[in-house]
């Protein structure tokens, strides 16, 4: 492993999201545990601690999972925060209001990045505090880091199965999550096939009188620029040079 690499570099993924807690200080709504169940089951999050819920078990808690039942399943129900978190090498307080003593502060992205590479040791545990209240003082005192989404400030409530969500969502990012294409893989071409493009679209516009076939060189560049960024793949390049063709005035005048 290069020095610059996370301790979780090797690491399956799986292996790194099991190490990811997400605990829930004293939730207020069935329906949220639920909800908030659902958003880790998504995420690839399964390790839920909840801090002296005021009603659980609870068929809302149920109904709102949505097929999470496993995760509602696993849940421990403890009685302190201490208790959620005591095996945890890093322990992140999630909190909407700004504290009057400066504590270590991060958004939601650097959180996640700081949590997956603590999680190559030990659990990490992403605290999130009541839906009316968030998490006290004391609490926070307990937590090495504090998250804060950047909302809009002119109304930053935000709901607690979204904050599940949201912090979900950055821990996979983070514990290298990659968008699977969900098609066949691309043929790329080479730089000899986009020659015979480029060329093929200066002979068929200097053709057409689009452009001055003296004086080709800056649509040109402008053109190689255009399809330099779009990267395109053996398919698209054929669709390209077949439309050029059947556009090309001087088959046209063949016909």
């Amino acid at each position: 492993m290069k020095d610059d690499e996370p301790a979780t570099a090797g690491m399956p993924q799986a292996d790194v999201m099991a190490r990811l807690r997400v605990v829930l200080v004293g939730p207020q709504h069935p329906g949220n545990i639920g909800a908030a169940a659902r958003a880790m089951k998504v995420m690839g999050l399964s390790d839920l601690v909840l801090v002296a819920p005021e009603r659980y078990p609870d068929a809302e808690a149920t109904a709102r999972a949505s097929g999470a039942d496993d995760v509602l399943a696993g849940a421990r129900v403890v009685d302190t925060l201490e208790a959620a978190i005591g095996d945890c090498v890093l322990a992140i307080g999630t909190s909407a209001r700004a504290r009057r003593t400066s504590w270590p502060l991060a958004d939601p992205r650097t959180a996640a990045e700081r949590a997956v590479a603590a999680a190559a040791r030990q659990p990490v545990a992403l605290v999130f505090g009541r839906e009316r209240s968030g998490l006290t003082n004391a609490e926070l005192d307990r937590c090495q880091l504090h998250l804060q989404v950047p909302t809009n400030p002119e109304y930053a409530s935000l709901n607690l199965a979204a904050a599940v969500q949201l912090v979900a969502y950055e821990l996979r990012v983070a514990a290298g999550a990659r968008v699977a294409a969900g098609e066949a893989p691309r043929e790329p071409v080479t730089a000899a096939d986009m020659e015979g493009l480029y060329g093929h679209w200066q002979a068929v516009l200097e053709a057409s009188g689009f452009i001055n076939h003296e004086h080709p060189h800056m649509l040109m560049r402008r053109l190689r620029r255009l399809f330099n960024r779009a990267a395109p793949d053996r398919i698209e390049l054929n669709i390209l040079r077949g439309a050029l063709r059947s556009l090309d005035p001087r088959r046209r005048g063949d016909d």
